[in-house]
Parts: C-alpha cells; structure tokens; sequence
C-alpha cells in the first residue's frame, strides 16, 4: 500500500503543535493496522483516510471550537469518527465515545491508546445507557435525525461555556430538508463547502441543534 499523507489536514489547520502533527501523521498506519483486523472503513476507502475520514471530522472545528473543560459525546463513534481527530484538534476537552459495537470500541481505545490521547475514554453502549451531562454531542451520520434526537435528549448539561450553546453537532449530506422536517428540530446547515474546497465536501453539512 502506498504512502498516505496527511497534507490536507495541514492544509486546513496551520496553527498545529509538533505532538498534533505526528499524532495526525500516525493515524494512516493505525487505521491502516486495525482495519484489516476489524472493518470499520471500507477498504476502498482506506486510501481516502485522511480527506473523508478525518477533514470531514474536523469538519466540526471548523464551525465550533471546543474549550478546555468542555465534555463532548461521540455518539455512534465507529472506529472513532468524528471524536479521534477532534480529540488530537482540542487535547483539553473531554471526549467520550461510544458505540454499540464492542469491537469497534476496541479499535478505538487502541488507537486512543498509541496516539496518547487522554482525554478520551470510550465505552461499548448505547447512547441511552450513557451517563452524566455533556457541552456537546457529535456524530457522523448514523441514523436520521428523529431517530437519534431521543438517545442524546437528556444528555446536556445546563451551563454554556462555549460562543455557541450546548447542543448536537451532525455530520451529515445530501438534502436534509424533508429529514429536518420530519424531525421538527431547530436545526441549522453549515455547509461543509464554505471550509474546505475538495470535491467531496460539497454536499456535507454539520446540523447543529442548539439545546
């Protein structure tokens, strides 16, 4: 397999410490490791780690910048997306991942693990059975919204430290109107194509749903 870079990232985020630059740098390999053992990217899409897997995480930075102390809650986290690069971005905020897959879970605390992130923690459950109040929820697109909004309503602590309340924050694409319709949400599109030029981020959006 060939060599990839992560020179969008940089591309993007210019103000990085020498620790986030190789943190980022090593995720290709760690992906690129665990993937073959437990799927959680497909494998054609491997070689696009870096632009669809990672930018589109930080795709939520680029609309919200975390502050230290703030809790986030990855919700449906997969292999650790959106919440493993947001963690590299914001080592000061605590992001808690979870998934209802336990393997995937494992992939996630091995990747956390090598990378030295400890300001994340994951756990194999369901966004229901989660405890304790959060700033914030991410997540990247796995269900729609009608449905997930039940799993995280009670999840949000009252107190607003950040520019923008607490609430959800959804990595989504497409037409999202009869979706956000249907779920009756106060919700806001901010599209992805404002931040990043790539071809792939035309049609993404980060939903945020002030709480």
């Amino acid at each position: 397999m060939s060599e990839v870079k992560p020179d969008i990232i940089f591309k993007y985020f210019k103000n990085l410490t020498d620790n986030q630059v190789e943190q980022f740098g090593k995720l290709f390999e760690l992906y690129s490791f665990w993937n073959a053992q437990i799927n959680v990217i497909s494998r054609k899409d491997i070689e696009e780690l870096y632009e669809r897997h990672i930018l589109h995480s930080l795709g939520i930075a680029k609309f919200c910048s975390f502050k230290a102390g703030e809790r986030v809650l990855d919700v449906g986290t997969g292999g650790g997306f959106p919440g493993i690069p947001l963690a590299i971005l914001f080592p000061e905020t605590d992001f808690h991942l979870v998934d209802s897959i336990g393997k995937k879970i494992k992939v996630v605390t091995e990747v956390a693990s090598a990378l030295g992130l400890t300001n994340v923690t994951a756990s194999h459950l369901r966004a229901e059975q989660v405890p304790g109040k959060f700033n914030f929820v991410v997540s990247r697109a796995v269900t729609r919204l009608i449905d997930f909004y039940p799993w995280v309503r009670g999840k949000f602590a009252k107190e607003n430290i950040n520019a923008i309340p607490n609430g959800i924050l959804y990595l989504k694409g497409g037409d999202l109107t009869e979706e956000i319709k249907e779920s009756k949400l106060k919700a806001e599109l901010h599209p992805l194509s404002v931040y990043f030029e790539e071809e792939f981020f035309e049609t993404k959006f980060v939903v945020y749903i002030p709480q």
